[in-house]
């Protein structure tokens, strides 16, 4: 009888999933590549080709699913994930490798910490007022 209980319970696995009024999010990307780092960028001025060279890639619609589920959505078949974020501006889901992506942290980092041991030197000098730094 526990059995029959439990089954009722469970929702069919194929069944659709049920998505709240007001929750949808149209810059969600499922079906990601665990080895890669996906964004979404807007397509304005040269911002598409300036990831291009930083080594990024367009991502292909049949490789992952972007934003919730919705009627009007339709593309091209071996066309890139692209999606309308408002007033006809159009976005792209790029990707990079992952240790690419962490490669470009690791030496933004460094940049940071050079401007705040540069900020913390000049404000031990005593001519720059008080400083205190933490990290959590």
């Amino acid at each position: 009888m526990s059995d029959n209980k439990e089954a009722i319970a469970k929702a069919p696995s194929g069944r659709p999933q049920r998505t709240p009024i007001g929750t949808r999010n149209v810059l969600t990307v499922a079906g990601k590549d665990p080895n890669y780092v996906y964004r979404i960028i807007n397509d304005s001025a040269d911002r598409v080709a300036e990831f291009m060279e930083a080594g990024y890639e367009l991502v292909a619609n049949e490789s992952v699913k972007v934003g919730d589920k919705r009627v009007n959505k339709s593309s091209a078949e071996g066309s890139v994930s692209q999606l309308s974020v408002g007033q006809g501006q159009k976005a792209y889901v790029v990707r990079i490798k992952k240790e690419w992506y962490d490669e470009d942290q690791r030496l933004k980092q460094v940049r940071v910490n050079e401007l705040e041991a540069a900020t913390r030197n000049k404000a031990l000098d005593g001519t720059y007022g008080k400083l205190e730094l933490t990290r959590d």
